[in-house]
């Protein structure tokens, strides 16, 4: 069915992190009727979260398109990225969008990442529908959020139309909504919102020529490479000879196939309108922010404008004495490829040759490890450094990155998160109490100094401290951050780890493998009680003799070791220190394996 313009809307659906956008989106599919009534997704949550890692850590990672039909209307509905290492994902999608939901918790109200992605929903000229969601929290407090949404649309506007908006209430969870918190049953009036106040696409669809701007990549092993994105002048048709603009390079190609979206498929069509968002196959030279255009002088749409990295990290092929025992990729051609391959879709990140690895630069430390993950599931074997600040040299002096950091806790643990941040050097920019009884600092940090603050909080607060930050700019280094920690146990014997060696070697430390685990000379093995790192044998067994004495036959009682997850390794990492990552094992290990050449460079 081709509709025009009139009929379809564009809409992004925008939040914090677990503000319920992914949740809104699911009651919009079902409620739609885009599945039948005995089909597993109705009974399903989460559904746009397609990825094992988004169900695993319950955050989206990546935006997603889906489409439903309502009362005669097709909407286009993007789901989007809550968290901030993942806002390149928000930065490309949004210009596919004519208007935003603004998903806001009824408790939580505003949070860092509702101010980003409102602010870059704004400066592209987006219509904002706002949606209190939540609103059956004990501890909502509904007019104090609204009175904040109105502070921050009143910081962010653009234009003083953009004060104007309109506002409705929600528990997304169980499908409901309102125009007051008197709710109905379902969420008709959400539908009706996206109808109403947003925007039938600007665009013209009487062109002669087309034009479309590629927002996003797909691909499966039939079809291939998928280029994703809205028509923004004239139509598109399947078998149509196109030209790809790249910079100022014009490349000819043709469409092979011509997809729409319906639910959480694609419908193959003849022929596509300007205003609504296709998949299209054929153009596999085509990149994220390249125009499709058809005509004899095509012109280039506006690229897609991405904030710099703040973070990067060392990848390249491991060089321990057992490396390739458990990858099946472990080249540093293999890793090249891979990463170029990503580059593709995952646009914020930045890739540089680096030794015999590369510098791979993105938004955090939660967007490289969710890179470094995927790739080690797939069966990659890699080394990964330690995460390192990107300066940028603004009026001749060098600057780094800083962020605003919200902290909510316990009262009974302002002390331990005051001590920690004092350690590294944030500034309080202020201190409230919430309707809950929590206390909410914001700081301005720098961003080396936020590396490793996470599991450092959740320990010193047991796993209560809510976190979140948001780049704010950049200022001239004042000095190095330099993270502190205890020296680290290393094992100077290759081979097997023994219960009894560690009995002994757990007086000296907090250990991080259990016994009969493969160990080489330089693996870092524990956490020293000690500043200065400890080189231990682990691999020591007991001396068999026929003298029985009460002390030497008694059962070794081991303390649980603790095993440490990839971003706790990181964290864990010092400029001299290594992660080695495969589809099995994750080892923390010293540049230089030989204790004998360590101690000389060191003293170096």
């Amino acid at each position: 069915m081709t509709l025009n313009k009139d009929k379809i809307r564009n809409v992004a659906i925008i939040a914090h992190v677990d503000h319920g956008k992914t949740t809104l989106v699911d009651g919009l599919l079902k409620q739609s009727h885009t599945f039948r009534d005995n089909q597993a997704e109705m009974s399903q949550t989460l559904i746009m979260d397609s990825l094992d890692q988004e169900h695993e850590r319950g955050i989206t990672i990546t935006a997603k398109q889906t489409c439903v039909y309502y009362d005669g209307y097709k909407i286009n509905i993007i789901d989007t990225p809550g968290h901030a290492d993942f806002s390149g994902e928000v930065e490309r999608t949004l210009n596919m969008a004519d208007g935003v939901l603004l998903i806001v918790d009824a408790q939580e109200g505003p949070m860092p990442q509702t101010k980003f992605v409102l602010s870059k929903a704004l400066a592209l000229g987006l219509k904002p529908v706002v949606v209190i969601n939540k609103i059956d929290k004990p501890a909502a407090r509904i007019n104090e959020v609204l009175s904040e949404v109105e502070s921050l649309f009143l910081e962010l506007a653009t234009d003083e139309s953009q004060l104007f908006y309109p506002v409705y209430y929600a528990i997304a969870r169980e499908g409901r909504a309102g125009k007051t918190t008197e709710l109905d049953d379902d969420l008709h009036v959400i539908f009706d919102s996206i109808i109403n106040d947003i925007p039938a696409p600007d665009v013209d669809e009487n062109a002669e020529s087309a034009q479309l701007l590629v927002a996003a990549l797909a691909g499966d092993n039939y079809l291939g490479k998928y280029c994703i994105g809205k028509i923004f002048k004239g139509k598109l048709k399947k078998n149509q000879n196109v030209k790809i603009l790249h910079n100022n390079e014009i490349k000819n190609s043709k469409i092979d196939n011509l997809f729409i979206y319906k639910g959480l498929g694609k419908e193959e069509v003849a022929e596509a309108v300007a205003g609504d968002i296709v998949a299209i196959t054929g153009v596999s030279e085509a990149n994220i922010g390249d125009t499709i255009a058809t005509g004899d002088n095509p012109e280039a749409l506006p690229g897609i404008e991405l904030e710099a990295p703040t973070l990067s990290v060392y990848i390249g092929p491991n060089t321990s004495p057992l490396k390739g025992r458990e990858g099946e990729f472990t080249t540093s051609r293999q890793i090249a490829e891979r990463l170029e391959k990503e580059l593709e879709t995952n646009i914020a990140l930045k890739i540089q040759p680096d030794g015999l690895g590369y510098k791979v630069s993105g938004r955090g430390e939660l967007h490289l490890s969710v890179l470094i993950e995927t790739m080690r599931r797939e069966g990659y074997e890699m080394e990964v450094g330690r995460p390192e600040v990107v300066y940028r040299e603004i009026d001749g002096t060098k600057c780094e990155p800083i962020e605003d950091l919200t902290i909510e806790v316990d009262p009974e643990f302002v002390g331990a998160v005051s001590q920690e941040l004092g350690i590294r050097k944030a500034e309080l920019k202020t201190q409230e109490m919430t309707t809950t009884g929590a206390t909410r600092f914001v700081y301005e940090i720098s961003t080396a100094a936020l590396i490793g603050l996470r599991n450092n909080l959740l320990t010193a607060t047991k796993g209560t401290a809510i976190m979140s930050s948001l780049p704010s700019g950049y200022r001239p280094v004042e000095g190095r951050y330099k993270p502190e920690r205890n020296g680290a146990l290393v094992s100077f014997e290759s081979g097997v780890s023994t219960a009894y060696a560690l009995d002994a070697a757990q007086a000296r430390g907090i250990l991080f493998i259990p016994p009969q685990v493969p160990v080489y000379q330089g693996m870092i093995v524990g956490l020293s009680n000690k500043k200065d790192d400890l080189d231990i044998n682990i691999c020591r067994e007991k001396q068999l003799t026929n003298m029985r004495t009460h002390a030497s036959d008694g059962a070794i009682q081991l303390t649980p070791y603790t095993q440490l997850s990839l971003e706790q390794c990181l964290d864990f990492l010092l400029d001299d220190e290594l992660l080695e990552v495969t589809p099995k094992s994750l080892r923390l290990r010293k540049r230089q394996l030989d204790p004998i050449k360590r101690k000389r460079e060191n003293r170096n």
